[in-house]
């Protein structure tokens, strides 16, 4: 009986596969730390309050105008962070999912093919 495999042949295509997902790993690695480097800011009150992020979602630093405090104004102060985090953490997210589908169309992936951010 012959063998369906076509011999040896199979296994160079496999060992081209395997180079292949490793190659792809290593640039999801490197896309991954990419992120870490990329940062965003979200802001609420026309600037009063401004969060900056990584495209990661980690939150790095808070800016918040002075003329805010007012100790009646407690809640709005503490809204106006919650929405700038928020704020941050959306574009955040935006900006991940832009940068995974360039490194996918690099990749030559096809569309809607989602890479782990």
């Amino acid at each position: 009986m012959k063998n369906p495999f076509g011999g040896l042949g199979g296994l160079g295509d496999m060992a081209k596969m395997m180079s292949a997902a490793r190659d792809m790993q290593g640039k999801v690695e490197e896309f991954q730390k990419s992120l870490e480097a990329i940062s965003v800011t979200g802001e609420a009150g026309a600037g009063l309050v401004r969060v900056t992020a990584t495209a990661k979602g980690d939150l790095t630093a808070i800016e918040i105008d002075p003329s805010i405090f007012v100790p009646s104004e407690k809640q709005v102060v503490e809204d106006l962070i919650l929405a700038a985090i928020k704020d941050a953490q959306a574009r955040a997210t935006e900006r991940a999912q832009s940068e995974a589908q360039r490194l996918a169309q690099e990749m030559g992936l096809p569309p809607g093919m989602k890479l782990p951010v």
